[in-house]
């Protein structure tokens, strides 16, 4: 780090030393001609104002910055005072690069890390309804369910018992119905099988069989009664602890399902950026292992207390996944929008240089001629910045190595500066 800021400070002082012998070759080679052109101005204006042009620089001295460096701390926004550079080609000799002001969109919003995981309001565990043997396992891990969809197969004797009793009572019941219709059993008896028939059925249909399969039941006694597992939502098998053949209590998951159409982004934010913090506001998030890619969501729930180990609060995102690429457990690095501009005058920060405390910028007027412009910096994202005041659009702007035309515009401070 050292060794990289000493580049940097040797390469802005080769610009600014470069800068400073233009200026005086410059000078010493328009030397003859000084008084000349001093004195040739001076017979157009009127007596008494030829002390205010700057010959050295052709400009009115009240505008000339190198004569008055200190007027930068009287600018008001938009405000600006003019350097004159050696020769049309010195921005180019030193490397300076200019651009177009363009206005577009900024965003202002908070940093802060996040882990992603599963919605837990789309995750669900399926399990044994009842206790029995895996008589099947129809899906696997990775496998994309639907709803309602048969995802295992159990044997139960329990369920046994409740479909032979079911079969019993509608044989009961169908024989009931004959002796009442040839009038030799009682009333009461047919509605005691109706009653016995119904309890029976009900017993099923609290296990998840259906009527059709109540029935069906009914009319194939001998067949092997086997109890579906099913899958509660449309999602995706994430997790699997179902062996075929193995026995199963009530209760004991089986998989675990994920609807992975939406994820949640668990956020740690400090303390001191709470206040700007609400429920509502748009999250982005960017992954390493996703290069490139932007996923947003909303801020749906902040925590009401902060950890007093780490002074961070804990927030919650919910986040569109709908080509499934996010996955639980990976790191991410959120943004929190809380502020935005649209049609704002952007620039790339290295565009600002700093007078004073001061923000500036500097603004091309002719090849050899930039105006030192106080401005208002807005919004700040990444490497832009939103300049609130003191430009308009399409003005042409230094962007880069703008230090060597502030050494210039200040060079009268060390001395080297306007010779009048």
């Amino acid at each position: 780090m050292k060794s990289k800021i000493c580049r940097n400070t040797g390469w802005q002082f080769l610009l600014a030393l470069t800068l400073s012998t233009l200026a005086l070759a410059h000078t010493e080679a328009r030397k003859p001609h000084a008084h000349a052109d001093h004195h040739e101005h001076a017979t157009e204006v009127e007596p008494g104002a030829a002390d205010t042009f700057c010959p050295e620089h052709d400009l009115l001295e009240a505008e000339c910055g190198i004569c008055h460096p200190g007027m930068a701390a009287e600018l008001k926004p938009g405000q600006g005072t003019k350097v004159r550079l050696p020769a049309a080609d010195s921005a180019a000799l030193v490397g300076v690069e200019m651009a177009q002001v363009k206005a577009g969109e900024i965003r202002e919003g908070i940093e802060c890390y996040a882990e992603l995981a599963f919605d837990q309001n789309r995750l669900a565990q399926i399990v044994a309804p009842v206790g029995g043997i895996l008589q099947s396992v129809e899906v696997d891990l990775g496998a994309k369910v639907k709803e309602n969809q048969t995802v295992a197969r159990i044997w139960s004797a329990t369920i046994a018992e409740a479909v032979a009793k079911a079969v019993l009572s509608h044989q009961t019941l169908e024989r009931e119905r004959k002796l009442r219709a040839e009038r030799v059993s009682p009333e009461k008896d047919l509605q005691q099988a109706e009653a016995d028939h119904q309890a029976a059925c009900q017993a099923l249909r609290m296990q998840g069989f259906t009527e059709d399969q109540v029935d069906l039941l009914g009319r194939q006694p001998q067949e092997q009664v086997l109890m579906g597992v099913r899958a509660p939502f449309a999602g995706e098998i994430v997790e699997r602890s179902a062996v075929r053949g193995a026995l199963v209590e009530a209760g004991k998951s089986l998989f675990t399902l994920a609807d992975r159409s939406n994820m949640w982004a668990i956020l740690s934010i400090e303390e001191s950026a709470l206040g700007r913090v609400k429920v509502g506001q748009e999250v982005e998030l960017r992954v390493d292992a996703l290069p490139g890619r932007t996923f947003k969501g909303r801020l749906t729930w902040i925590a009401a207390e902060v950890d007093e180990r780490n002074r961070m609060a804990r927030a919650r995102a919910e986040v569109a996944n709908p080509d499934g690429l996010l996955r639980a457990r990976m790191f991410a690095k959120a943004r929190i929008l809380t502020s935005a501009a649209e049609k704002a005058l952007l620039l790339p920060s290295s565009a600002i240089c700093s007078v004073e405390g001061r923000p500036f910028v500097f603004v091309k007027l002719a090849d050899d001629l930039f105006e030192a412009r106080a401005v208002v910096v807005g919004l700040r994202y990444d490497r832009l910045l939103q300049v609130a005041e003191g430009l308009k659009p399409d003005e042409t702007v230094v962007v880069k190595h703008g230090f060597s035309i502030k050494s210039h515009w200040l060079s009268s401070r060390m001395g080297v500066g306007c010779a009048h």
